[in-house]
């Protein structure tokens, strides 16, 4: 299972959607992480049995999934809090370890994002994540059909051939 993480904490945002389109262009099963607003605020004297079911869950997801495909906006040259909350409840259960992962950023212009796909590779290294490709994405250069997939065009056969990386 391919395990979709946006950055983004709305369902419908442009990173939720960029994601969606990645997961078409495979055959393997997708699920997509749409509760990590959910999460509560990440605290280190909490890290603790009984963890609360968001937590559960997100641990769950990731340990299940065989690669991760990550997808983040740039809030102020920086991942969204949101993203950095999950995964600090990651930092001491290990479900990243060596999981390989593909890292982008979805930005509506160049060259917005690549302060942000630094700041969340440096934060995925700290979690021993195998990232086997990362990339800046814009808005502006994808465009998606009525059934919410990728369109043809170079943005595409480059995500194609990432994927294969996985």
């Amino acid at each position: 299972m391919l395990l979709l993480i946006s950055g983004s904490p709305h369902p419908q945002s442009a990173n939720s959607r960029f994601l969606n389109g990645i997961g078409k262009l495979q055959p393997r099963p997708v699920r997509s992480t749409d509760y990590l607003a959910d999460l509560p605020v990440f605290q280190p004297g909490r890290d603790t049995a009984p963890w609360p079911e968001p937590v559960l869950r997100w641990r769950s997801d990731v340990d299940q999934a065989s690669a991760l495909v990550f997808a983040t906006p740039a809030y102020l040259h920086n991942i969204p809090g949101v993203l950095k909350n999950a995964l600090d409840w990651l930092a001491s259960s290990g479900e990243l370890d060596s999981k390989p992962a593909l890292v982008f950023t979805f930005t509506p212009r160049a060259p917005r994002g690549e302060k942000a796909r630094q700041s969340l590779l440096w934060s995925l290294s700290a979690l021993n994540v195998r990232v086997v490709a990362e990339e800046g994405f814009y808005q502006s250069d994808i465009n998606f059909g009525n059934g919410g997939e990728i369109l043809p065009g170079e943005e595409r056969e480059i995500l194609s051939e990432a994927l294969l990386l996985l």
